[in-house]
């Protein structure tokens, strides 16, 4: 009989929060469990746990302030970066209302031109439409 693929075993791999609580956590557990099971007297193992809890927590507030350096630091390119769009987009802006308004000033430009030209030639139409008019009233 020939199997298929839902017969064949599957592997399923989840990954939860972690990060660095959890290792932080972990290694803090790992060092208590080291010390209480190491064969010192209770003072010395006290003395360790001390020491250690010490290192953990310096280790702990370097990588606090690495987070917090890498934070700003995103925050300030973020923040320039945005700024720099927002300048070019206003430049983009003004640009655009220039360019509107001269066309708009050049568009009533055009129409004063053609206004005053066809103004021009309806006098000089009604000017030779009198003419003829005048030149038969003479004869």
């Amino acid at each position: 009989m020939a199997r298929g693929y839902d017969d064949q075993p599957v592997v399923v791999i989840e990954k939860s929060g972690g990060g660095i609580g959890s290792f932080l956590a972990g290694a803090a557990l790992g060092a208590v469990l080291a010390l209480i099971l190491a064969p010192q007297s209770g003072a010395e193992t006290r003395q360790e746990i001390g020491r250690r809890a010490r290192r953990l927590r310096e280790a702990a507030e370097d990588r606090l302030e690495d987070l917090q350096e890498a934070v700003e630091s995103g925050y300030e390119r973020t923040k320039a970066s945005v700024e720099a769009g927002l300048q070019r987009a206003r430049h983009s802006i003004d640009e655009r209302k220039t360019e509107a308004r001269d066309t708009v000033q050049a568009g009533k430009a055009a129409v004063r031109t053609a206004r005053d030209e066809l103004e021009r030639r309806l006098e000089d139409a009604r000017t030779q439409r009198r003419a003829p008019a005048d030149v038969d009233a003479d004869e």
